[in-house]
């Protein structure tokens, strides 16, 4: 075989390991069970949502949190983190029209160590008292009006320290269909759902977006400070509760929903790449394998069909494409759950040389000293 050949059957052969011994990552049926007993007693929960000139979206998301209809006693905790667009104003504003009690509260600026997010995050489970569960949740993420209690009823069923629900991000626009349904795929596949959710697993996941966690549970992992420098928060604090002990879970939402926009590839792209490097460690090490292990497992499969094909090598050709194949078929459900069509599966390497293509802007920015840049705040990578 040629050289060409012999890459493309070790490609194959990690897409066959990938499918079956990879902890299904690609199925998409972790999810928070339909109904289920309510508990004898329903707990209290405070909601934090930590926001930084999020009035766009506000509208949207904060009133279908102080709807939540919970049977035991919430209240909704929001965090103005140095608002410049009439945040917490407009956030008084949609408490005074009723629901939970609300309570917006500004931090200050946060310390050195601290990213600004986890910052108002501490200042509000400080302002939140002392509820048995806390809702973290971040200022763009809807919620259904039962949302908070299959969350609550959940941890409660299964004795849970921690439970996460990947939310279901916007879908609209061209760039949205071809990025995102994407970006939860490979997040799927970085942390397999299923080895984060095993008691004993070393796999440990979360989504910001929405994370219930039992406040005795985050105090027993050191509370917030321990996370504080965190770019990657959600991650960071999954694997701090599952550390001190701590029963986690994971999985994807039907009713919980991120009304922010992406319409433009350049938003999508800052989303991405203002953490990438910090997912690698800020290691040139870990950069150069999963740049090669990008190429290796989606570049080169669509590569050796075509090269095959043109080349008349029909080894080449049938190894590339039993890949390509294998490839769209695992990304397939998660293109069902978004509700976009099958045959997208077929784009994914041209998606996946994108997000190559972000990761190595990441670490550019890093080493231009942009570091993880949001929101007019730039974090340096931690000691």
């Amino acid at each position: 075989m040629t050289v060409l050949g012999w890459i493309s059957a070790v490609s194959l052969a990690a897409w066959v390991w990938l499918t079956l011994c990879h902890g299904f990552f690609w199925r998409t049926d972790v999810r928070l069970p339909p109904g289920g007993d309510a508990p004898d007693r329903w707990p209290s929960v405070a909601v934090v949502v930590p926001a930084r000139d999020e009035a766009e979206v506000l509208p949207l998301s904060l009133p279908s949190l102080l709807a939540q209809q919970y049977p035991g006693e919430a209240r909704v905790v929001l965090v103005d983190d140095g608002s410049t667009d009439g945040t917490g104003e407009l956030a008084a504003k949609l408490g005074a029209a009723g629901g939970l009690p609300l309570t917006v509260t500004t931090p200050g600026e946060p310390p050195a160590g601290w990213t600004g997010k986890l910052w108002a995050v501490r200042h509000g489970v400080e302002q939140a008292g002392e509820p048995e569960y806390l809702l973290l949740t971040d200022a763009d993420i809807a919620h259904g009006p039962d949302s908070l209690a299959r969350l609550v009823a959940a941890a409660e069923a299964a004795g849970l320290d921690m439970v996460s629900q990947m939310a279901r991000l916007r879908v609209r626009t061209g760039w949205e269909r071809l990025i995102v349904p994407a970006f939860v795929y490979f997040f799927a596949q970085l942390y397999p759902f299923r080895w984060s959710n095993r008691a004993r697993g070393r796999t440990a996941a979360a989504a910001g977006g929405c994370s219930l966690v039992r406040r005795e549970a985050l105090e027993r992992a050191g509370g917030v400070e321990v996370i504080r420098g965190a770019v990657i928060d959600d991650v960071s604090l999954a694997r701090a509760v599952k550390r001190s002990g701590g029963r986690i879970w994971l999985g994807l939402a039907e009713q919980v929903d991120s009304v922010r926009p992406y319409p433009e590839l350049s938003q999508l792209w800052r989303m991405v790449s203002r953490s990438a490097f910090a997912q690698l460690r800020h290691s040139v090490l870990l950069l150069a394998g999963t740049v090669l292990g990008l190429a290796l497992v989606y570049l080169v499969p669509p590569v050796a069909t075509v090269a095959g094909l043109v080349g008349g090598a029909p080894v080449v050709t049938g190894l590339g494409a039993a890949a390509w194949a294998l490839m769209a078929g695992t990304y397939a459900p998660m293109l069902r759950y978004y509700g976009q069509p099958l045959a997208a599966a077929l784009l994914l390497p041209y998606t996946a040389a994108l997000y190559l293509l972000m990761t190595v802007d990441s670490a550019v920015q890093h080493w231009q000293g942009r570091g993880a840049a949001w929101k007019g705040r730039t974090y340096p990578a931690p000691d």
